[in-house]
């Protein structure tokens, strides 16, 4: 018989020395608290399933004690802080400003005990993780990228028009998918998402369009297919680069007269759909190669939303990971609660070709394997941060090669036109040339 897990305790890590009637009254009122020397805090100790709040005492801080203060606030970034601050207190200091930068709230001497106790419930209520019925939560960023990207969706959402939503693998396109439906008017009724390239081509035209009885070997009755169950609603194609291009006729008409037809019936089916459509390749290339229908393209590209690329976002990659990280606490007891300095710098330095979905997958894998309360780089399997610099860079040189290959490819290796491509000057695409070691004749 499995053991019941223990409830969750409300816990106070104190960094410096409560007044005993500060003890009194956090006992009082429900609080665990464990005074800690900011010069000697290590683990703060407590079980995995308790929610941790961190009160840094400045009134009892000696001045030596306020780089380790500061340190405390760096490590244990991922604890909502609370200052105590003295009647006097020079904020010119360094590192007690850089401590108090990391501080949520700050209550100033004397001590209001209504008001510790407030704070300590606001601080506890915005770190007990919990899921969010915003459309956008899946959305997370608060980099210029991610910032334009959302204002673009609420612009494209109220619209009845397709949306053609390209970025990298791992980018969240389904996600904005999701939330260009739940932000329309058409909220309320199905969203069906299909990926192109997980389906076989025989099979692909049925799963859209629906077949009838005996259309072909195995078809025992009539079925609808993804458009016809979707009426009113949303369907998202995932992969539209690898729709074949008997699928890509049947869409074209969907996009063009709203009806489909059934494989093995000639009668025409009114369907009331929005088309999404997803890809993380170049389909104008893939017009030019005969792949896919200019006109179909044309139809789906009405408007474009474009995903960014995650190591394009600055300052997002902390904010996700402790979001991925809180979300898991919130449904599986582990002991990890944030990350060390030197696993945020190998977060942010890492170039991550698999995007969200691939810094989802370590973080979860980190939290499940670690024996520690903060995530190190090797939970994570990230190089040291002078490791990840090298890296990075060698990645952005493989990028900007590549970016130069394909620019020159689509202006057939005219420097003008490739330069116009690019927005930069001719002598720039030269000197790119020369740094890459790039010889047009050998291009062509």
């Amino acid at each position: 018989m499995s053991a019941t897990p223990a409830p969750s305790r409300r816990c106070v890590i104190w960094f410096g020395t409560p007044h005993s009637t500060e003890r009194a009254l956090l006992a009082s009122s429900g609080w665990h608290i464990r005074a800690v020397s900011p010069s000697q805090a290590g683990g703060v100790g407590m079980r995995s399933e308790d929610i941790v709040i961190g009160v840094l005492d400045f009134r009892t801080c000696s001045g030596s004690e306020l780089a380790a203060a500061a340190e405390v606030a760096t490590t244990y970034r991922h604890l909502p802080l609370l200052a105590l601050l003295p009647p006097a207190l020079d904020e010119s200091d360094i590192p007690l400003r850089h401590a108090l930068s990391s501080c949520r709230h700050r209550l100033s001497h004397p001590l209001d005990p209504a008001e510790l106790l407030r704070q300590l419930a606001s601080l506890q209520q915005a770190s007990t993780p919990g899921g969010s019925d915003d459309a956008l939560a899946c959305l997370i960023g608060e980099s210029g990228a991610m910032l334009a990207m959302r204002a673009t969706l609420r612009k494209f959402a109220p619209v009845d028009l397709p949306v053609l939503v390209t970025g990298e693998t791992g980018t969240g396109k389904e996600a904005a998918a999701h939330a260009l439906h739940r932000l329309s008017p058409r909220n309320g009724h199905p969203f069906h998402a299909v990926n192109c390239g997980a389906i076989a081509p025989t099979l692909l035209q049925s799963e859209l369009f629906g077949h009838e009885r005996g259309a072909f070997t195995g078809a025992t009755a009539r079925r609808a297919g993804l458009f016809e169950s979707a009426h009113r609603g949303t369907v998202f194609l995932d992969e539209i680069g690898d729709l074949p291009m008997e699928a890509q006729t049947s869409l074209l008409r969907v996009l063009q007269e709203g009806t489909i037809e059934r494989i093995g019936s000639n009668q025409s089916i009114h369907v009331d759909v929005r088309v999404l459509a997803a890809t993380h390749v170049d389909l104008e290339q893939a017009m030019e190669q005969g792949r896919f229908r200019s006109d179909l393209y044309y139809r789906l590209n009405v408007l474009r939303l474009t995903m960014p690329a995650l190591r394009r976002r600055e300052g997002d990659i902390e904010l996700l990971a402790m979001h991925f990280l809180h979300e898991f606490r919130a449904r599986h007891l582990i002991r990890a609660r944030g990350y060390t300095p030197a696993a945020r710098q190998a977060l942010a330095d890492f170039h991550w070709p698999g995007n969200v979905r691939e810094l989802l997958n370590r973080v979860l894998r980190a939290a499940i394997t670690t024996d520690n309360e903060l995530i190190d780089c090797a939970d994570l399997e990230l190089s040291a941060p002078a490791e990840t610099r090298t890296r990075l860079h060698d990645a952005h040189l493989r990028d900007e090669r590549e970016t130069l290959v394909a620019c020159l490819a689509r202006s057939h290796y005219n420097i003008s036109a490739c330069a116009r491509l690019m927005k930069v000057s001719r002598v720039t695409v030269y000197r790119l040339c020369r740094k890459h070691r790039l010889q047009l004749q050998s291009l062509r």
